[in-house]
């Protein structure tokens, strides 16, 4: 890129590197007096890094904890510390094409909540969220306070009149004795929620994703490679899009705590926690990009296994097959199917993908080929998709950008007036 960046700003060369969610939308970000913001020049940059065009604006006490020069350089964009004849409220915020898409107040003190609520225009923060009020500018709120400030009934009580005009709060984490602001990332996905598209809203999807493992004995197991970070991007897509979520998933890579979760250890475990998900209620979708044991030991050692006793022989039974049993009981549910083969050529990899297709049922198929191990543990992938419309390549994505391509399919599937055949 040189050394003048992206775009001929090197404060902004960031922009877009870790996604495009943003990309086009202004996001004017509200710092007000609390420790927290001390926070708030990595939330400026997470969100260039998604694609957003950052503007900063701050009331007189945020200053005495974090420096205008240190937002100035972390957004690449002048900071609005008090409003003059250039009218800078509506220059960020007024009635014009060149408006903010999004106007975040992070932190928010409960001084400032009450302010918003009861429309009192004293900062430069509580004038953009008066505007933001008044114009229909989507409003998200990062509370921060000691506990006892934050559960005065009149600040609750101002917080329910905000949300009864379509304020949108993130957070706070009660922790220590404090209402904490919500972490970066919380944040940053709740404005790339609020921004997006919601053509998967009133829709209940299940999703599972990484491995299971299977015991040979009490401290051993059967497992593969599978990470889960192709569920975790699939479960945030969704959510980002509007739908209700469960999460179900094996290993380590647990999804952020806004995403109703819950883990399991062995395919069993899996497909008894996908049937009770299945059994609370209609379901539009489940996307089963976990990667379950299909094998596991006839007998589990009840006793560790010594190994000074020699050679171990064991005999494998098949795992369940949790598409099978869900296409057989729900066939009304749309149902993907990730599949990971060692196919070296797109002709191969399309074979196994549409003949997995017609042996489990499933409405689409994302292939992979694994050959050497490829994809897993990474933060890419190429894939290809296999549905009723025929098949394509996405080439090398990011798995969350895999995720939309996928959600793309679920959501136009969804949307047609004829259903699919059960």
């Amino acid at each position: 890129m040189g050394s003048q960046g992206r775009g001929g700003d090197p404060l902004k060369d960031i922009r877009s590197t870790r996604g495009k969610e943003l990309e086009g939308k202004r996001v004017v970000l509200c710092v007000t007096g609390s420790v927290a913001s001390i926070e708030i020049p990595s939330l400026a940059r997470e969100l260039m890094r998604h694609g957003a065009e950052v503007n900063v604006a701050m009331s007189d006490s945020a200053e005495k904890l974090v420096r205008p020069e240190a937002l100035e350089w972390a957004t690449g964009n002048p900071v609005v510390r008090k409003l003059t004849g250039k009218t800078e409220h509506v220059r960020l915020a007024g009635n014009w094409n060149g408006k903010a898409d999004l106007v975040l107040v992070a932190p928010c003190t409960a001084n400032t909540i009450s302010k918003m609520s009861l429309g009192i225009d004293d900062t430069p923060v509580t004038t953009l969220a008066s505007m933001a009020l008044g114009g229909g500018i989507p409003l998200l709120v990062c509370p921060a306070a000691h506990e006892p400030m934050y559960r005065n009934p009149a600040v609750l009580a101002n917080i329910q009149r905000l949300n009864e005009r379509g304020v949108e709060f993130v957070g706070p984490r009660f922790e220590e004795g404090k209402a904490k602001m919500a972490t970066v990332g919380e944040i940053v996905e709740a404005s790339i929620r609020r921004l997006a598209k919601k053509d998967l809203e009133g829709r209940r999807i299940i999703i599972t994703g990484g491995p299971t493992a299977e015991f040979i004995d009490p401290v051993r197991v059967i497992t593969n490679f599978s990470s889960g970070k192709m569920g975790v991007a699939l479960a945030k897509e969704a959510w980002v899009r509007g739908a209700e979520v469960s999460y179900i998933f094996g290993g380590k890579l647990a999804p952020p705590e806004y995403i109703r979760s819950r883990v399991v250890v062995t395919t069993e475990e899996m497909r008894d926690a996908v049937l009770d998900e299945l059994g609370k209620g209609k379901c539009d979708a489940f996307i089963m990009a976990a990667a379950p044991a299909d094998f596991a030991p006839e007998a589990r050692a009840k006793a560790k296994i010594r190994t000074r006793d020699g050679a171990l022989s064991l005999k494998l039974k098949p795992s369940p097959k949790i598409i099978d049993e869900v296409r057989k009981d729900w066939p009304e549910v749309y149902l993907v199917a990730f599949k990971a083969e060692t196919a070296p050529t797109r002709d191969e990899l399309t074979r196994a993908a549409k003949n997995f297709r017609k042996e489990s049922g499933a409405d689409m198929v994302v292939a992979n080929d694994v050959s050497g191990g490829k994809a897993f543990g990474a933060d890419t992938n190429s894939v290809l998709v296999v549905h009723d419309g025929g098949s394509k390549s996405t080439g090398e994505l990011s798995k969350r950008e895999i995720a939309s391509v996928v959600l793309d399919e679920v959501s136009k599937s969804l949307r047609r007036p004829t259903p699919r055949k059960a």
